[in-house]
C-alpha cells in the first residue's frame, strides 16, 4: 500500500515541474535556503529590537499559515483541476477504479501533502538556519539540540495548519454556504475582541510552547491538534458532488449596464460573475483572504503592546497591500489566454481587464482598513490609506511585470520567485523600520508611484512581444 503514497509524491514532483519548468522548480528550495541564510546573517540586529521567543513565534505561526494555504485544497483543489487541468488525471480523482478505499487514498494524499511541503518549505528553511549559525552568533537558536526541536516544531506548526484547514473544508462540503457564514462572524467575533489579547494568548500555540519549553503536554496537544481534525476529516469525507442542472439570470447584461460605457466594463462584468458562481466563490475571500487578515491582525496587536515603537496599523497597511496582490491571481486563476486567442485582443489588454477588477476588488481591503483605523487612531487615517494604495499598486505592477497573465503558475519558478523577493523585500523592511519614527514617514512611498507605473508599461509590452504560455 506504500506504492500509492510513492506515486502520489512522484505525481506532485512532475506535475509542479512540468508547469513550472524542471530547473526552475528544483531551485525553489534552494531560494528559500538561501533567502533563510541571509536574513539570518543580520539576527544579531534583529536581537536589539526583538527577542529569542518573539522571533521564534513569527516563525511559527508563518508556518501555520503556510499549512493553512496548503490545506485549502479541499476547498477549491476540485474546480481548479477540472477548469485548469482537465486533461490530467490525479491519483486522488481515481480513487473510484483504484481496489483500495477513498479514505485510504486520501489518507495518502495527506500525508503527501505533509512529506512533499516538508522537503520544499520546511528543511530548506531551517537548513539555511542552521547554515548561517555558523557564521554568526545565533545564541540560543544555534545549538544543535534547539536546532532539531525548531525543525521539529515547525513541522507541528504547518501540519496544524493544513489539517484545520482541510477539517474545516471537510465541513464545508457537508453544509455549503452556512458553514462558510459561521466562519465569516466568528473571524469579526475574534477580529473585535483581538484588542484584548496579550502575548502570552499567542505563545499558547502548543508547537510553539513546546519550542520554548519543552514538554510532554505539549507535544501530546499538538498531537492531538493534528490527529483529532484529519482523523474527523476522513471519517466524514464526501467525494460525492452531484452536479445539478443550474440555470442564471442574464445578469452579465445588468452588471454592464450598471457599468455604462466603461470600457473594461464586459471584462469586469465576467470576472464579478465568475468569482460569484465558482466554487466556493465567498469561500476564496474567507480562506484566502479574511482567515490570514485575521491573524496578521492579532500578531500585530500583541506585537504592538510588547514593542510600542512600531505602529500597528502602519504595519498592518503594510501587510494589507501585500495581501491584496493575491487577489489578482484569484482573477487569473482559472482563465487561460487561449480562450481569447481568436478575438482581436492582445496579451496586455487581458492583463489591463484583469487590473480593473483588480482595482475593485481593493475596495474590500480598503474599507476594513478605514474601519480599523477610525477606531483605533483616526489620526493616522491618511498615511495608512496611502501606504496601502502605494503598496498595493507596487505589488501588483512587479507580479505583472514578473509573471504576466499567470502568476499562479509562474511565480513558482525559483528564478522568478527570487526576483519577486528581491523587489519587495527590501521595500518592506524599510517601511517596518520608517513606521518607528511615525506614521507620517509612509508618504516616502508615493516615490513608488512612478516605478509602478513604469514596471506596468514594461511589463504591457514584454507579454505582448513574449505571448504567455497557456496550460
Amino acid at each position: 500500500m506504500f506504492d500509492i503514497f510513492k506515486c502520489m509524491i512522484k505525481e506532485e514532483w512532475r506535475m509542479h515541474s512540468s508547469l513550472f519548468g524542471h530547473s526552475g522548480f528544483a531551485l525553489f528550495p534552494v531560494f528559500i535556503f538561501l533567502f533563510t541564510f541571509f536574513v539570518s546573517l543580520v539576527l544579531p540586529v534583529f536581537r536589539e529590537i526583538v527577542s529569542d521567543a518573539q522571533i521564534a513565534l513569527g516563525m511559527h505561526y508563518l508556518f501555520l499559515l503556510v499549512g493553512g494555504m496548503v490545506g485549502a485544497f479541499g476547498l477549491m483543489g476540485r474546480e481548479f483541476m477540472n477548469r485548469r487541468f482537465g486533461q490530467a488525471s490525479l491519483i486522488a480523482y481515481s480513487s473510484r477504479v483504484l481496489p483500495v478505499s477513498e479514505r485510504f487514498i486520501f489518507a495518502n494524499f495527506l500525508g503527501k501533502d505533509i512529506v512533499y511541503y516538508f522537503g520544499l518549505y520546511i528543511l530548506p528553511f531551517v537548513s539555511g538556519f542552521a547554515f548561517a549559525a555558523k557564521f554568526v552568533p545565533a545564541g540560543n537558536f544555534g545549538a544543535p539540540f534547539t536546532l532539531l526541536t525548531l525543525l521539529l516544531t515547525l513541522s507541528l506548526s504547518f501540519m496544524i495548519g493544513i489539517s484545520a484547514v482541510f477539517f474545516l473544508s471537510t465541513v464545508y462540503a457537508h453544509s455549503g454556504k452556512i458553514s462558510l457564514f459561521c466562519l465569516f462572524f466568528s473571524s469579526l467575533l475574534l477580529l473585535h475582541i483581538s484588542g484584548n489579547l496579550d502575548q502570552g494568548t499567542l505563545y499558547s500555540l502548543p508547537s510553539l510552547s513546546f519550542f520554548l519549553a519543552p514538554s510532554e503536554n505539549q507535544l501530546l496537544l499538538s498531537g492531538v491538534l493534528i490527529l483529532v481534525p484529519s482523523a474527523l476529516s476522513l471519517i466524514f469525507l464526501k467525494i460525492e458532488f452531484p452536479q445539478a442542472q443550474k440555470s442564471f439570470s442574464n445578469s452579465f447584461s445588468k452588471i454592464c449596464g450598471y457599468l455604462g460605457s466603461y470600457r473594461y466594463a464586459a471584462f469586469v462584468a465576467k470576472d464579478s460573475l465568475d468569482l460569484k458562481r465558482s466554487e466556493g466563490g465567498l469561500g476564496k475571500v474567507i480562506f484566502s483572504f479574511v482567515l490570514p487578515l485575521l491573524l496578521v491582525w492579532i500578531l500585530l496587536s500583541a506585537l504592538g503592546k510588547v514593542m510600542p515603537a512600531l505602529s500597528t496599523l502602519t504595519i498592518f497597511a503594510l501587510v494589507l497591500g501585500v495581501l491584496s496582490s493575491s487577489m489578482y491571481n484569484w482573477l487569473t486563476e482559472y482563465d487561460m489566454f487561449s480562450s481569447y486567442s481568436f478575438l482581436p485582443l492582445r496579451v496586455s489588454d487581458m492583463i489591463k481587464s484583469k487590473l480593473n477588477s483588480y482595482l475593485l476588488l481593493n475596495l474590500i481591503p480598503l474599507v476594513i482598513l478605514t474601519m480599523l483605523t477610525l477606531k483605533n487612531d483616526p489620526s493616522s487615517l491618511i498615511p495608512s490609506l496611502l501606504l496601502f494604495l502605494t503598496i498595493s499598486l507596487y505589488m501588483v505592477s512587479v507580479l505583472i511585470y514578473l509573471t504576466g497573465f499567470s502568476p499562479s503558475i509562474n511565480l513558482y519558478n525559483g528564478k522568478t520567485f527570487a526576483l519577486y523577493t528581491l523587489s519587495v523585500m527590501p521595500l518592506l523592511l524599510l517601511n517596518i523600520i520608517l513606521s518607528m519614527f511615525g506614521s507620517y514617514y509612509a508618504l516616502v512611498d508615493l516615490l513608488l508611484v512612478p516605478v509602478a507605473l513604469y514596471l506596468l508599461l514594461k511589463g504591457f509590452r514584454k507579454w505582448d512581444y513574449n505571448e504567455s504560455r497557456c496550460f
